[in-house]
C-alpha cells in the first residue's frame, strides 16, 4: 500500500498526524462539555417556554453554549490544520464543517438578538431551539463519522494481523 494513500478517514500520516496531537484530547473533552451544556440549557429554554419563568438563567445558558461552541470551532480547525493541513474544510469533514457554519449562524443570530435587543425572550428562546436541533444534526454528522473510521481502522488492523505468523485465521 502507498504511504499517502487514503483508506477511510485518515491516511496513515493523518492518523498519526491525530494520535499526536494535543488538540484530539481537547477535542474529546470539549465535545460531550458542549453536549452536555446543550442539554441543560435545552432544558432551561423548555422551562422558560412552558412557563415563563427563569428566562435569564435560559439566556445565560444559551451564551455559555455559544461560547464553548465558538472554543470547539476555534480548537478544532487548529486540529484540522494540524491534521489535514486546512483550517477547514479539507476533505474528510468538508459537510460536517459545512452543517458547523450553520450552526454557527444560528448562535450568532441568538447573540445579535440577545445583545441588539433585537428579539423578545420567546423568539430567542425558539431561534436557540432551532441552533439546537441543528448543533444536534451536526454533532450527530460527527459520531457517524468518527464511527465509521473506527471500524475502519479496527478492520484493517485485522486484515494486517492476517497472514502473520502466529496470527489466528
Amino acid at each position: 500500500m502507498h504511504e499517502g494513500v487514503r483508506q477511510g478517514l485518515y491516511t496513515p500520516e493523518e492518523r498519526e498526524r491525530r494520535d499526536r496531537s494535543r488538540w484530539t484530547l481537547v477535542q474529546g473533552i470539549l465535545a460531550p462539555l458542549q453536549f452536555l451544556v446543550m442539554l441543560v440549557s435545552a432544558a432551561l429554554l423548555l422551562r422558560f417556554l412552558s412557563s415563563g419563568e427563569g428566562v435569564f438563567a435560559a439566556e445565560v445558558s444559551v451564551v455559555i453554549k455559544t461560547g464553548l461552541l465558538y472554543l470547539i470551532m476555534v480548537t478544532g480547525s487548529i486540529w484540522e490544520k494540524e491534521v489535514f493541513g486546512k483550517w477547514l474544510f479539507a476533505g474528510p469533514f468538508f459537510w460536517e464543517d459545512v452543517v458547523s457554519m450553520g450552526v454557527i449562524a444560528l448562535h450568532t443570530w441568538y447573540l445579535v438578538g440577545l445583545f441588539g435587543g433585537l428579539m423578545t425572550p420567546t423568539a430567542l428562546a425558539w431561534l436557540a431551539l432551532v441552533a439546537y436541533a441543528a448543533y444536534a444534526v451536526n454533532a450527530i454528522q460527527f459520531v457517524l463519522k468518527l464511527r465509521a473510521a473506527r471500524l475502519q481502522e479496527r478492520q484493517m488492523q485485522e486484515r494486517s494481523m492476517v497472514g502473520m505468523p502466529g496470527a489466528a485465521a
